[in-house]
């Protein structure tokens, strides 16, 4: 059976990655937003460097406002430094950041009063925070200069500036009164103004803050001008302890990157085996926030790689939770980083080797996304930077097992392509490959990890090409291989088991061998029944455990086991209903029509047509909205769905109803590269239609091919 799974890097987790990712972070994640024109951005830039470089004074921070606690920085500060362009709406990012700021500050002067885009972000901020705070710091222009006739030109207030909202967020007729901070000269100047705003954020005083602020200003030329009278006589002192200072600096700062290796290094790898996402991406966090006030250009070499290695983590996470674009953006950044560091020296094979990373998770997000033809681009840069790194160092094995893995994703691209016999020799060749290097060294875990990943997909491009026997030899000795290697605890290893037993056990069904099929389905069930509770937030093993269930209760209806086919469909069902509070990756829909579809053939099994066309019309209006980067699977998932309405139809009198169902999907079944199972549904529905010479020729070529059941498939 064909697992219509996202590409994955042999040695990382097949199947569909989660898609439910519940954010941890805090509401607010800004502090502020600065909304300006453009033809402001050197104040936007000095106001934005101005609040992130302000230190709240000590005798304040902790105090509790009207606004909540004082914290020590005003920070982060998010400030968009792009043109919006020609686009009719806010971006995603910016809607983002609006909603997640606690505050927003404009910049007011008549170029934001006349910016559309300026106006957007007020308003959409006010409609996300009807309570939230907004303030404007005056550049240049007048305030309600818009009421005065003849002097509307000089209006610096945007005009959601001045209209109140009401606390459901939506705009009235009323006037607002915004807190303003005058920045221009003539009315106390940038630093006066400066004051004001940062005094209207923390919800203190002008005076008090003022105070305060001179209180400190005073301390610290006092302590300048005492340190300045007995500079001479310490000229030498403070030269030793400079000299002291910088070499105590820098130990600190080899330490700390030390540590910082470390999480990258031993900690993480310690961290994935047991499949922990927010271990992991706890570590990623923590190192990009060493790495953040640091300006990326002026990194030394390792810290570049320890921050690319760090974004290409948190990356992975967000991968692992579905959150695609998320993981997009962090891998490009890091992209980025690998890219300068490459730069620097095209000769390390190991920067190479940190860039192929990062390429090979962009290829993969598209692949995710349906664009195979980005996809196949991605993985022949790949396989471009795995032969760089081989011509450095032949007899490195590490880069040997890249070129592999880049010969497995081509492979893999053509698989998804349906060019089944073309996958087959790719495949293969991938195959031989890493079967040469495992022999080199049988201890070697890796190595044996992507002998099966290579077997699995191989068995995958077997059973499409329609030899189900080299399927199931595949399939047999990658169950092998990864029950060696599950004994280890390791998570990774019982997840990929998981979609090997179901699918050993699905063909075996097949081949009409279904006493040899229901021990690898039910240990398919109990592999992904253990391992849920280490994880149960993983959208991908939820998918795999639902699927697992099916299969089971598809097993159990073959044989005529309507009570055990129950129970498992009702577990398998649950586990697709988890998935649909979020937008499931396509591999989730189908579990959803997998358990719609299973649940009408029970219901037939028990004579209630009428459930079972009820189960049906729902299995069809999922399949008409699915879409996945093969259009011609989405065709024969809606025509199986038509069968079973058709057979629902015929079941319940209705036999007009049940020939319109039956056409319509053999109608949808059609195409020169069809998969067994897709054969077997084209039979079907001729064979309903009345044209059952040529599901006969059909079912014959099938059965010499060996199948027996192959609707299973």
């Amino acid at each position: 059976m064909t697992e219509h799974l996202p590409i994955a890097r042999p040695g990382k987790a097949r199947g569909a990655p989660a898609r439910d990712r519940r954010s941890r972070k805090p509401r607010h994640h800004y502090f502020a937003f600065l909304s300006y024109s453009h033809k402001d951005e050197e104040l936007a830039e000095w106001l934005h460097a101005e609040l992130e470089r302000f230190r709240v004074p000590a005798q304040l921070v902790g105090k509790i406002t009207d606004h909540g606690v004082i914290p020590r920085r005003l920070t982060p500060v998010f400030r968009d430094r792009q043109e919006l362009g020609a686009a009719n709406d806010l971006n995603e990012e910016i809607e983002q950041a609006l909603a997640g700021s606690q505050y927003l500050i404009v910049l007011c002067s008549p170029s934001a009063a006349a910016s559309r885009w300026t106006n957007a972000e007020i308003a959409a901020f006010k409609k996300s925070h009807p309570d939230g705070c907004v303030l404007a710091a005056i550049a240049s222009g007048e305030p309600f200069a818009s009421e005065i006739e003849g002097r509307e030109s000089e209006e610096c207030f945007p005009p959601a500036l001045r209209q109140r909202y009401d606390r459901l967020g939506r705009p009235t007729a009323k006037r607002a009164e915004p807190l303003a901070a005058d920045l221009r000269e003539e009315h106390g100047g940038r630093r006066s103004g400066f004051l004001k705003l940062v005094a209207g954020m923390l919800g203190v005083g002008l005076d008090e803050l003022v105070q305060r602020e001179t209180t400190r200003r005073q301390r610290r030329l006092g302590y300048l001008a005492a340190a300045s009278l007995a500079g001479m006589a310490l000229t030498s002192v403070l030269a030793i302890t400079a000299i002291q200072a910088r070499d105590e600096a820098r130990d600190q700062r080899r330490e700390a990157e030390g540590l910082v290796a470390f999480m990258l290094g031993d900690l993480k790898d310690k961290l994935e085996p047991i499949g922990k996402l927010d271990a992991l991406d706890g570590v990623g966090s923590r190192v990009l926030g060493y790495y953040r006030d640091q300006d990326a250009s002026e990194l030394s070499d390792s810290a570049l790689m320890q921050r690319s290695r760090a974004l290409s983590l948190t990356a992975q996470v967000a991968y692992l939770r579905g959150d695609y674009e998320s993981a997009r953006k962090l891998f490009g950044e890091a992209m980025r980083g690998t890219g300068e560091a490459i730069t620097r020296d095209p000769g390390d094979a190991q920067r190479l080797f940190e860039h192929a990373q990062n390429v090979f998770y962009f290829g993969s997000i598209a692949a995710d996304k349906g664009d195979l033809a980005g996809a196949e681009r991605s993985f022949r840069e790949y396989r471009s930077l795995a032969d760089r790194m081989t011509a450095i160092q032949p007899d490195n094995l590490k880069w040997k097992m890249e070129v592999q893995y880049a010969a497995t994703n081509l492979g893999v691209v053509l698989l998804n392509q349906r060019r089944y016999d073309e996958a087959v020799q790719q495949l293969t060749k991938a195959l031989r490959m890493i079967e040469a290097v495992a022999a080199i060294d049988e201890g070697n875990r890796e190595y044996q990890k992507s002998l099966a990943e290579s077997l699995a997909w191989l068995a995958d491009a077997q059973l499409s090409s329609g030899d189900i026997g080299g399927a199931v030899e595949s399939r047999r000795r990658q169950v092998g291989l990864l029950r060696s290697l599950a004994g280890s605890g390791d998570v990774a290893i019982q997840g990929k088991l998981i979609p090997a037993l179901q699918t050993l056990g699905i063909m075996l069904a097949a081949q009409g061998r279904s006493e040899e099929a229901l021990p690898q389905l039910e240990a398919a069930v109990a592999t992904a029944e253990k391992l849920l509770p280490i994880e149960p937030d993983n959208s991908q093993w939820v998918i795999l455990a639902g699927r697992a269930h099916l299969s089971l209760a598809q097993h159990s209806l073959l044989s005529r086991q309507a009570a055990a086919a129950a129970g498992q469909t009702e577990k398998g069902c649950a586990y697709a209903a988890r998935l649909q509070s979020a937008k499931p990756s396509h591999a989730g829909v189908q579990l959803q029509q997998s358990c719609l579809r299973t649940r009408a053939q029970l219901a037939l099994a028990n004579g209630r047509p009428a459930e079972a066309a009820a189960y049906s019309r729902r299995a069809v209006a999922l399949s008409r909205s699915a879409r996945s980067h093969d259009p011609v699977d989405d065709r024969y998932m809606l025509a199986r769905s038509l069968l079973l309405l058709g057979d629902a139809n015929r079941a319940a009198g209705d036999r007009a109803a049940a020939q319109s169902a039956w056409q319509r999907g053999l109608e949808l079944a059609r195409s020169s590269r069809e998969q067994p199972g897709e054969i077997a549904l084209r039979a079907e529905l001729l064979n309903r239609t009345g044209r059952t010479s040529e599901a006969a020729r059909l079912r014959t070529d099938l059965s010499a091919r060996g199948f027996r059941n192959p609707m299973l498939i």
